[in-house]
């Protein structure tokens, strides 16, 4: 019975075009956080005096620190844009193909 059903799943074009959009929007937060990490990798590496000049005089708190805490931050909001996304249009596209095999 299941494998039936996991079969018209497999065939329904709106499977197909559920996991083209999931794949190709994993994809762009991807390379949008890898550009973003590798970035701060290669200033670590190549510019680590610019990175530790204090934001102003009288601080210890350097440049880095601000564009690290931005690289968590702007992680935990790629994270909920995927989840934004996935709660909605994914899940709505997955209700529409289980109604369509049902």
């Amino acid at each position: 019975m299941n494998d039936a059903i996991y079969a018209r799943i497999e065939k329904s074009a709106r499977f197909k075009l559920l996991v083209q959009k999931r794949q190709r929007f994993a994809l762009l937060l991807t390379i949008i956080m890898l550009i973003l990490y590798v970035g701060f990798i290669l200033l670590i590496a190549f510019a680590p005096d610019w990175l530790g000049t204090p934001l102003h005089e009288g601080t210890n708190v350097t440049r880095g620190i601000p564009i690290g805490v931005g690289l968590i931050v702007i992680s935990f909001l790629l994270t909920g844009v995927y989840v934004w996304r996935a709660n909605g249009e994914f899940d709505r596209l997955t209700k529409q193909i289980l109604d369509e095999v049902k």
